[in-house]
């Protein structure tokens, strides 16, 4: 039997009211790699922040190589050899990569040598495990999937034998998350232990040895990762059967609710993103739009809803034609019924110090239902907030909580509510499951479907091709800003993943 690298016995961690974690026994075994499944706010990111030393334990013991081992901090941590990949990156966007590297780790007070021997660190960290990245490279001009690699190379470079992911895959595309796949392999390869927590079930049964499944702050399975399946880990999950398919009927398209004609998008660096983009939404009916990020879809969702300027081309909202040049905005556009639920929640969903009532009527909160004369009305926002927390099973249920305190995929379920209960006649959605777990997935699908089904008009952009293929009743296909392809919902991964990579739409047919 290999050595346990780390051990958690009887760890115990409440926020005021909230227990997170409840008598927690985990034991993850040396050169493994384990992973950790749950719903949204099942306490996974909890135990490993306190692994990590952001939070301390209100009770229970931690050891590390066998041994008892106080972490406090997250230098702690570091030094116990324990190293971190936050959902969300921790990283200085106007820094370059080396920078990133060697921050807080600097070898003396003269930077020159500091960066001297990192790089060349870094050139045998690369080299060993596939983690190629220009060193002087900005932050902020990397793709999300170079981005993490810089957090892999921090980790590995302050000497983490230990290595958490925390939702590595949310914000890469397929190929991208293939890659990180090749790079953990290598990393076991080398005897590093890795902890990877993620919601994607078919990753687990991928890439892991062994799963751990947390319930409600609880462990209540640990499973050899050849001897389960998908279907038990999803129930254990969620405690109850949980539908892994769309069903759908057929779809029923009705009138033109979104015309978009020859739409040319530029992103702030003064690049065309979208190039000449011509499609119709009818009610009734979802589109999917699929393509490897970066290919425009961003920044077609941005146009519609208002977000950003476009700088020609035409669009028009249920008949009526939209001034995406400099005079719509998005608060006139969901006056006229459209909803938009963004890719990106944190930056432009949500306002994190906000409670979570508050975000539930952003953007709404002229709307006569939340006033009392000219002043808002608190209560009946409460009231509110309350009703879409029980309808869409948002957790905590606590309508005056920061939503920083909630897990993304609760937050995801926040911003859904307030969009959806709106009843728009139109609803835009990007990336509706990215970082939720198998059981909210399931609820938000259901909800687009019967958004569908009452004759709203859907469309929907996602990297997830599964959930293109399955919600979609056309799909189209964007690559270097333009619409390369259409295909029904029964076409192959391997031909959408053919136009996606930009071959002709007639070879990619063949």
């Amino acid at each position: 039997m290999a050595q346990a690298a780390i051990e958690l016995i009887g760890v115990n961690k409440s926020f005021g009211p909230v227990q997170a974690n409840r008598d927690i026994n985990l034991e993850i075994k040396r050169g493994s790699i384990h992973g950790i499944v749950g719903e949204n706010g099942a306490g996974k990111s909890t135990l490993m922040s306190i692994l990590y030393g952001f939070y301390q334990a209100d009770s229970g013991e931690i050891k590390v190589n066998g041994k008892p081992a106080s972490i406090k901090s997250s230098n702690d941590a570091i030094t116990a050899g324990i190293g971190m990949v936050h959902q969300h990156f921790m990283l200085v966007d106007n820094f370059t990569v080396i920078e990133n590297v060697i921050l807080g780790a600097e070898s003396n007070a003269l930077l020159k040598s500091s960066i001297s021997r990192a790089r060349s660190e870094l050139v045998r960290l690369e080299r060993e495990y596939g983690l190629q990245v220009n060193p002087d490279a900005l932050i902020e001009e990397l793709p999300v999937g170079l981005q993490q690699r810089v957090e892999i190379l921090k980790a590995l470079y302050r000497g983490a034998e230990i290595l958490i992911l925390d939702e590595p895959t949310g914000v890469l595309t397929p190929a991208e998350a293939d890659h990180l796949f090749r790079i953990l392999g290598q990393l076991k390869e080398q005897g590093k232990t890795i902890v990877l927590i993620t919601h994607k079930l078919r990753e687990i049964m991928a890439i892991t040895d062994t799963v751990s499944v947390m319930r409600q702050g609880t462990m209540v399975a640990t499973r050899e990762t050849a001897k389960t399946t998908v279907e038990e880990l999803a129930e254990l999950m969620v405690g109850r059967r949980v539908l892994l398919r769309v069903e759908k009927g057929t779809a029923a398209p009705g009138e033109v609710r979104l015309s978009v004609r020859d739409l040319v998008v530029r992103d702030s660096r003064g690049v065309t993103m979208v190039n000449g983009v011509s499609f119709d939404v009818r009610a009734g009916e979802i589109v999917g739009v699929a393509g490897v990020a970066g290919n425009g879809q961003s920044e077609l969702l941005e146009a519609i809803s208002g977000i950003r300027h476009a700088v020609s081309g035409s669009v028009t909202l249920e008949g009526s034609p939209v001034d995406l040049t400099g005079a719509a905005d998005p608060g006139e556009l969901r006056e006229r019924g459209l909803a938009h639920v963004p890719e990106d929640r944190h930056h432009v969903g949500l306002v994190l110090a906000f409670e979570e009532n508050e975000n539930s009527i952003l953007g709404y909160h002229d709307d006569p239902r939340y006033l009392k004369g000219p002043l808002l009305d608190t209560d009946a926002i409460i009231a509110d907030a309350t009703d879409k927390i029980a309808k869409y099973d948002i957790r905590p249920a606590n309508p005056r909580l920061r939503t920083a305190n909630f897990s993304g995929g609760n937050q995801q379920k926040i911003v859904l509510a307030r969009e959806i209960e709106q009843d728009p006649g139109v609803l835009i959605v990007g990336q509706p499951t990215r970082g939720v777990d198998v059981g909210a997935i399931e609820f938000i699908h259901k909800r687009l479907i019967a958004m569908r089904d009452a004759g709203k008009a859907v469309l929907l952009v996602s990297v997830e091709l599964d959930e293109i293929r399955a919600l979609s009743d056309r799909i189209l296909v964007m690559f270097a800003g333009r619409i390369v392809g259409e295909r029904g919902p029964e076409v192959g991964e391997g031909e959408l993943g053919l136009l996606m990579a930009g071959i002709d739409d007639r070879e990619a047919a063949a």
